[in-house]
């Protein structure tokens, strides 16, 4: 069986090649920008060194976000053509939080997992798992002093790009493992949507978006800038 996933949520543009449990091939490259134009040369390489086509491909899994606007609808607009252009194949969606906390250890799992997104704002997007990885709360957008008391009490585990940033002040928590990933290892979201297909739980991908997208309208025609 052989699982193709990609990322282009952050800056980063990642494909990866499971046949059955095993990384057959990878492909990642650092990019602030140009990740959408990117994926499909990065796929079709990734196959072309497997010797092996689109049609061999049993599961795609998309990593759906939080990220980018233009990451996170490139992502799942190329997975669901994936879907349209052959029926019979199965598409799942994973988000960035569960990628990130189904690379977690044995050893790094804690009473609460949470999982911090850098937003580069004031806030962080951020999600809590138990130590099954079982969701404790919905995926949001808020910032550190409305966290913390979520997470009292307990021994916590951080993992994401947004760890550094939450824990560069004292918060009074019990922490048990940091993690301080500078994004989804593409890998893991690759384990994560095989999971998913062999416990029957495919999720077809849908845009996880927690906030609006930053645009800026244009001015008025002669008025100044």
């Amino acid at each position: 069986m052989y699982t193709l996933a990609f990322d282009t949520t952050a800056a980063y543009c990642s494909v990866a090649l499971l046949q059955d449990n095993k990384i057959a091939r990878t492909f990642e490259k650092n990019m602030d920008f140009g990740q959408s134009e990117a994926l499909m040369p990065a796929i079709r390489d990734v196959l072309s060194r497997e010797r092996i086509s689109f049609q061999d491909i049993n599961l795609i899994t998309v990593c759906t976000g939080p990220g980018s606007f233009t990451g996170v609808r490139s992502s799942v607009s190329a997975a669901r053509t994936f879907a349209l252009a052959r029926p019979a194949l199965s598409v799942t969606g994973v988000s960035a939080f569960e990628a990130y906390a189904f690379s977690l250890l044995p050893e790094e799992l804690a009473d609460i997992n949470a999982v911090i997104i850098e937003t580069k704002r004031a806030d962080f997007y951020y999600q809590l798992f138990d130590r099954n990885l079982r969701r404790l709360t919905e995926p949001a957008a808020d910032i550190t002093e409305n966290i913390i008391p979520q997470l009292r009490d307990v021994k916590v585990s951080f993992i994401g790009d947004g760890v550094e940033r939450f824990l560069s002040r004292p918060t009074g928590l019990s922490l048990h493992a940091i993690r301080m990933d500078s994004h989804v290892s593409v890998e893991h979201l690759a384990w994560c949507g095989l999971k998913m297909f062999l416990d029957k739980k495919l999720d077809f991908p849908k845009p996880l978006y927690l906030r609006a997208p930053d645009v800026s309208l244009p001015a008025p025609h002669g008025s100044a800038v």
